[in-house]
C-alpha cells in the first residue's frame, strides 16, 4: 500500500468516528428530551441534535468519494489536509447547532467549502489524466 494513502485514509475513519459521535449524541437526546422512537420531532433541542446528524450523513456522501478521488488524482498530502478542515468544520458546525440553529453557519461554511475543493479539484485531477 502506498504510504501516503495512509493519510486520507486516517481521515475516512476520523470522520466516519465523528459521524458515529453525531449519530450517538441523537440516542442520548431521544433520551434526555424524551422523544420516543420512530418520533422525529418534539422537543427544539431534540431536533436540533437530529438534524446535525442528517446533515452530517448528507455531507458524508459527496466527501468521501470527493476526499478520495481527490487524493488519487492530485495530492493525498493535500486531499488529507481539506479532510481535516472538513471534519473540523463538521465538528463546528455541531458543535453551534446543538447550542443554537443561528451558530451552525461557520462550521458549515468551513465544511462545505473544503468539500466543494475536494470535489472541484477531484474533477479538474481526472480530466487532466484524461488529456493527453
Amino acid at each position: 500500500m502506498d504510504n501516503l494513502l495512509v493519510l486520507p485514509s486516517l481521515v475516512t475513519v476520523l470522520a466516519l468516528i465523528l459521524y458515529f459521535v453525531v449519530t450517538l449524541n441523537v440516542g442520548r437526546a431521544r433520551f434526555k428530551y424524551e422523544v420516543k422512537p420512530p418520533a422525529m420531532s418534539g422537543d427544539p433541542n431534540f431536533e436540533r441534535v437530529l438534524r446535525v446528524q442528517q446533515n452530517t450523513l448528507e455531507q458524508l456522501v459527496l466527501f468521501l468519494p470527493g476526499l478520495w478521488l481527490f487524493c488519487l488524482y492530485v495530492s493525498p498530502i493535500w486531499g488529507a489536509g481539506l479532510g481535516i478542515l472538513w471534519i473540523v468544520g463538521r465538528a463546528l458546525y455541531a458543535w453551534g447547532y446543538y447550542q443554537a440553529a443561528e451558530k451552525r453557519g461557520p462550521g458549515f461554511g468551513i465544511s462545505s467549502l473544503s468539500g466543494l475543493i475536494l470535489l472541484i479539484g477531484a474533477l479538474v485531477g481526472i480530466v487532466m489524466a484524461l488529456i493527453p
